[in-house]
Parts: structure tokens; sequence; C-alpha cells
């Protein structure tokens, strides 16, 4: 017999969520940053009084349809564990009667394959939820909805060691190998910040988003204003740094000039070299060639810099917790990009401070999915494909080792049918003729 009740003991709380590897939207410092949720904490206790499930459910009121319950990431506990999850889903129905939810919706980490192989132990835990009342959301477009595609990267092998970032840099393709490579050679620096950084050089955020805004047209990257990363990093402080790639113009062309010197040596070594070192020589100096077709190209994307300006071209938002490495925000200007490959740059700095911090995973993001087909008699999601607008970011980011993880989606416990059926299906409609109505508005106004 398990006994769940409402946690006061926050310090405890966060302690569990993070030993068990659980997210940092599932610890006490969430709601904090979701200030447009109300939110609950539970915490579920064994015979002992040892704490064996812990459960953040944020709270949202609706129009029509009333109180909408929502837990990140599900709960942290044992999903394979028939009672423990019973009992909860049981406790649960009596909490949302009692506030008048009409569903509560939960995504845990329940696993339906990596890189193609099926998951045993995530069928087994998918059966059982759904045995014991819950049901699989299979409506995407449900604005609810959490992206089931994530791409994690271990940092540590199967004897548990860490594995050094050159390591996993010997497995990456050959355009991620180059770009790391060549990054220093062409002017890029970087720095990683924390909250006192930022507290002491509040502009370190603005070149931050200088980034983000860069690349809006690369629709995989989510954009959140000032305020809003103010008030992640500041909540989440000891778990969050900023990282930001700077292309150095003048470090560049100094480089650029011990090149030119070292071809004009080697220019001068042609003259009396021996035949077997001719073919040597001129190689160099082609590569050096052509490296200065590169340089000229970046001194022309930036004339309207100056000679020794340092330019922010690439800037990510890492959280660590729980073992986890999230790459939470990041992007890359359109300058310098493909002469710098600043994004593939950047991705591996973050690789490395994760591991130096002893994260287990790395994960560099989710990848939307397209409609899967209806569930199999299992119950279980068909193969999920990556949207048209997403193609190559699969194997980009795999590229650095990651594993393809499927997660299975959404599980909902409906409390009330009728104010569940005017959520899926009322709210959408309005919200489609509100917006309808607001297009026809203002073309009319502009007419």
């Amino acid at each position: 017999m398990y006994t769940f009740r409402p946690e006061t003991d926050f310090a405890a709380f966060d302690k569990f969520v993070e030993e068990h590897h659980g997210q940092y939207q599932q610890c006490s410092l969430w709601p904090q940053v979701k200030t447009g949720w109300s939110s609950h904490l539970y915490s579920g206790f064994d015979a002992e009084d040892t704490r064996v499930l812990t459960c953040l459910v944020l709270e949202r009121k609706l129009p029509a349809a009333g109180k909408l319950w929502y837990i990140p990431y599900g709960t942290v506990s044992d999903y394979t564990n028939e009672l423990l999850q019973k009992e909860f889903a049981d406790f649960m129905k009596g909490e949302m009667k009692k506030a008048g939810a009409f569903v509560t919706i939960i995504d845990p980490p329940v696993v339906l394959r990596i890189d193609g192989e099926e998951q045993e132990e995530g069928h087994a835990a998918h059966k059982l939820l759904t045995d014991i009342g819950y049901e699989l959301n299979t409506d995407l477009d449900s604005y609810t909805y959490k992206h089931p595609v994530q791409t994690l990267i271990p940092l540590k092998d199967e004897n548990g060691d860490m594995i050094p970032a050159k390591k996993l840099l010997k497995k990456c393709e050959k355009g991620v190998r180059y770009s790391v490579r060549v990054g220093d050679g062409r002017g890029l620096t970087s720095k990683r910040y924390t909250w006192d950084d930022i507290q002491k050089q509040p502009e370190i955020l603005d070149y931050f988003i200088s980034c983000m805004n860069d690349t809006s047209e690369r629709q995989s990257f989510t954009h959140r204003d000032k305020e809003y990363l103010t008030t992640l990093i500041s909540v989440l402080k000891d778990y969050t740094d900023i990282t930001i790639v700077y292309y150095d113009k003048g470090k560049d062309t100094k480089l650029q000039n011990e090149r030119l010197a070292e071809r004009a040596k080697k220019v001068e070594a042609l003259k009396t070299a021996p035949e077997k070192k001719i073919k040597g020589l001129k190689n160099d100096i082609e590569v050096i060639d052509n490296n200065t077709k590169n340089y000229e190209k970046r001194m022309e994307e930036t004339a309207d810099y100056g000679p020794d300006e340092v330019i922010p071209v690439g800037g990510g938002l890492t959280i660590r917790y729980g073992g986890f490495g999230s790459c939470v925000f990041g992007g890359s200007r359109n300058i310098v990009r493909n002469q710098t490959r600043s994004s593939h740059y950047l991705n591996y700095l973050r690789l490395c401070e994760s591991i130096d911090e002893g994260m287990d995973y790395h994960d560099l993001g989710y990848i939307l999915c397209d409609n899967p087909k209806e569930p199999g008699p299992d119950g279980v999601l068909g193969k999920c494909e990556p949207r048209k607008n997403f193609e190559g970011i699969n194997s980009f980011k795999l590229s650095f080792g990651a594993h393809y993880t499927e997660f299975i989606g959404e599980y909902m416990l409906v409390g009330s049918r009728f104010r569940y059926w005017i959520y899926k299906h009322l709210m959408p409609l309005a919200k489609k003729i509100k917006m309808r109505t607001i297009f026809f508005f203002k073309r009319g106004k502009n007419d």
C-alpha cells in the first residue's frame, strides 16, 4: 500500500527528482517559470514512509471547459510498479474531483523505440497505464502536445565511465569534425556565462537574443523574449548557463596574415626544393589560397563592422539537471554561418561542458513529427516521421552520436467527459472562428 499527500518539503522533493534522473520541468522550481499556471505538488510514500514518487501538477483554467491539469514529463516514479501506478491514478481521480479538473494530461518518458529498436519495457509501461484508466492521446494537433522524438547523446560508456569529447567527435560525420577543427582558425572564440555573469553584464542576454533572432527562417529554434529568459535563468540559476560563440574579426585577420607569411616562405622554398617536396609545397600553398578566398568572403559579409570587432554569431542556453544536459534554446546568425560553421562549433562546446559536469546524457532537442497512423492492436503509435520543414535536422543531430529516441506520447486521465469534449472540439473550433474573424476584419480595414 502507498500513501500520497501534498508536498511541504520542497528540498526533499527536488532531491528525489534530481537523484532519480528527473527533468528540470519536474522540480518544484518550475512553477516559478511557468507563471501562467498555478501548481500542486504531491509525493508518494511506501509502507516505511520512504518517498517513491513525486508529481508536479500545473493547473490552468480554460473558458467553458474548466480546469485542465498537466503533469510535465509525468511523475518521477517507477512506471513498471503496477500497484504504485494504480493507487496513484486512483488518488489523482479523487484530487481532480475535489479541484474540479476535467482532465489530467501527462507525458511520461515511456520509450517506444531507440534507433528503430522497440523497447519491451516501454510497451509494458504503456499497457499498464492504459489498463489502469489512462487514455493515449493520438491528436497531435492538440496545443498541449509534447514532441515525441528526442535526440540523446550518451556521455558514459557501458562501464559508466565518461566518454572523452574528442572520442565522441571521432564518431561524427566529416562536416561536424571539420567545423570543430576550423573554428579556432577562423576567428571563433566562446565564453560560458552563469546567472552571476548576466547580472553583472545584462548585455549578454542581448547578444544571445540577437543570435536567436537571426535564425527566424529556421523554425526548429524556439524564440523567447528577454523577460522569459531572465526568469528562466534566475529561477534555475544553479543549473543553467549560456554559451556564446563570437567571431573575432581582428583575430581572423591576424591568423590570415600568419598564413600569408607562411605562404610566402613556401613560395620561396619552391625555387630550390627537391623534386619529392614540390608536390607537398604546392598542396600547402593551394590550401592557403582556398583559406584566403574564404577569409575574403568573411570580410565581405562583415564589411559593416570594424576591423577589430568581436561579433556574437551563435548562442545556446543549456540546463543541466538530473544527469541530462538539455539544449533548451540556441541558434547561429546568418552572418559568416557558412564560413565558420558556428552551429556545429557551438553544439560541440555545449557537449564538452556537459561532459565536464558529469552528465549522463546530452540532449540536442526535440524533432517535430507528423501525425502518425491510428494505434495498432496493442495501442502503440505508428512510426513518427519528421515534418518536411525539419528535413536534415535529424541527421544533423544524430551526427553527434545521438540516439533517436521515440516516446509514445501523452496520456490523459479524464474526469469529466462533457468538459473534455468542449476542450477537444468546441475550443479549437472557437479559436479558428476567432482567427478567421480577425483575418477578415484586418483585410477589410486594409481595403
